[in-house]
This record gives C-alpha cells, structure tokens and sequence, in this order.
C-alpha cells in the first residue's frame, strides 16, 4: 500500500469513527481536542484562578438559549465526567415568555446535546413590554431574582452565568462612558438579597470569538435574543436605535483592528488599579477622597 493509499484509508477510519459517536459525544469531543486551547483550558484556567468551585457546591447553571449558557451546561457536564466531580450541578431554564418556537428551539438543543434541563415559567417579558426607561436593565435584574429563588428551591448555592471575556471589557468600557465609573463584571460576587447564594462566571476568560468558532464548527443554531425589546430595536433600527452594547463591542471591534492587545489591555486595566493615582474611589459603600489623607 503506497503512501496515498495509507493517508485515504487513515482518514476514512477517522470519518468512520466520527460518524459512530453520538451527536452529542462528537460535541463533547471538540470541546475537549479542537477547542481545547481556546475554551476548554481557559474554562478550567478560569474556575482554578477565581476559586469558583468548592466542595459540596450544587450549582444551577442558569440556560437562556443561546450560544455562551448551552456551551457553559457542555463544560460543566465534561467538568464533572472528566475532571473534579466534588460538585453537583442543575441546569436550570426559566422561560420569561418565548415565543413558541424560541422556546421549542430550547428544548431541541438540549436534547440534541443531551443537556437534562429544569425548566421553570414567568411572566418576565410581559412585565416590561411597556418599559421605556432601561428595560434591559430591568429585565436582567428580574430574571436573576427568579433564578436566584429557583436555584434555592432546587438546593444550589450557587448560579452560574454564560457571561464570557467581551462582556467583560465591553462592561468595563460602557461603565466608564455611560456611568461616570471605574467598575467591572466579577468572576463571582456573593447575593445582596438571597442569602447564602453565589454567582459565579466560569466563561470569564473566553473570548466570544472562539464560541462562534465552536457553534459553527459542530453546525448549531441557538438563540440570539429573543427578548420582545431586541426584536424592536432590529426592526426599527433605520430609526437610530441601537442599544449601547452593540455600540461598545463595535467601538472595541474598531480599535482592535488598529491594535488586538487593547482588548486585553482594557481586561487588565481593572486588575492594575493603582489607588495612589486615583482622585476618589467606593469601597463598601465609603467613599475615600485622595485628599483625605494628602
């Protein structure tokens, strides 16, 4: 058998194999080889830097439908099968008023991935179709109120979010031009209002990029938003309606093209915060002037 031959029947074999693996263990199996580098490593970097799991954890892995939480439930299930198994996990899905084919879209991904879902209602979007004041806002802060208070019924302790490393620079930035502040999205932060509870951020260190890469490659088609709010703004956005992340991740997207490390510069930037050279600053709920002690 010459050289060509050995190369065609090698990669038959493989096809071969590819094919006999469920459509689920073909996507667990990039996770852990293809993607390993970019999703897997910095995943596991991200629970190991921030300490995000600790013995006897039971943690609701919150599900909206899109890309980033379908991605999060794979790792966590490719976390516990291969790798530290002193945690136990949910996966939780609360639908705040999908339509029905958003919704069926959810269910079919799942099963799809063999994701075992907890699934939950609300009348979230209802609540704030009439909103015109922030209602992003609004319906973040809600939705994660009831995931809190879900997440308790079923024992956890912990929520865990499909926030990624561009919802981090792209928060830091919006901050600064919209809030007046220096501030960031936490690796993890304790409730204010559901004691005992933590949300954590496990996807803190993965670039969005790499998650498309990911969807593509293994032929996914997830949610992109299908808040009642978002669907507006696309269908009148000839109007000059945007909303203010699409402004920031285009602004970064722009400066990036000039030089790629300002997106990582913009991540360190909140952790090389130097007080001495900063005029004011909060810390539990205190603020502290440069001149108090000038």
């Amino acid at each position: 058998m010459n050289e060509i031959d050995v190369e065609n029947t090698q990669g038959e074999n493989k096809k071969k194999k590819k094919e006999e693996l469920s459509y689920a263990r073909q996507v667990e199996r990039s996770i852990v080889k293809k993607f390993r580098k970019d999703i897997w490593c910095k995943f596991t970097r991200a629970i190991n830097d921030y300490h995000l799991i600790e013995d006897g954890d039971r943690i609701a892995v919150c599900i909206s439908g899109g890309k980033d939480s379908m991605l999060m439930a794979k790792l966590f299930q490719e976390l516990h099968k291969h790798g530290i198994q002193n945690f136990e996990v949910k996966f939780l899905v609360m639908n705040p008023g999908y339509n029905d084919e958003n919704y069926q879209l959810i269910l079919e991904n799942a099963a799809k991935l063999e994701i075992p879902l907890e699934v939950f209602e609300s009348d979230i979007f209802e609540s704030v179709t009439q909103i015109s004041d922030n209602p992003c806002y609004l319906c973040a802060r809600m939705r994660r109120g009831h995931l809190y208070s879900n997440a308790q019924r079923l024992g956890c302790n912990k929520i865990a979010l499909g926030h990624h490393f561009d919802d981090v620079i792209e928060t830091i930035l919006m901050g600064m031009l919209w809030g007046g502040q220096v501030q960031t999205m936490m690796p993890k932060l304790h409730s204010t209002n559901f004691e005992g509870m933590e949300l954590i951020r496990p996807m803190y260190l993965i670039r969005e990029e790499s998650i498309i890469h990911w969807k593509e490659y293994n032929d996914l088609r997830f949610l992109q938003c299908a808040c009642r709010f978002t669907e507006d703004i696309e269908k009148f956005e000839e109007t000059g309606v945007t909303s203010k992340r699409k402004e920031i991740k285009e602004l970064i997207a722009s400066l990036a093209k000039q030089d790629p490390i300002i997106e990582k510069n913009i991540f360190r930037s909140v952790e090389n915060v130097n007080l001495a050279t900063v005029i004011a600053y909060k810390q539990d709920g205190v603020r502290h002037h440069f001149l108090d002690n000038y």
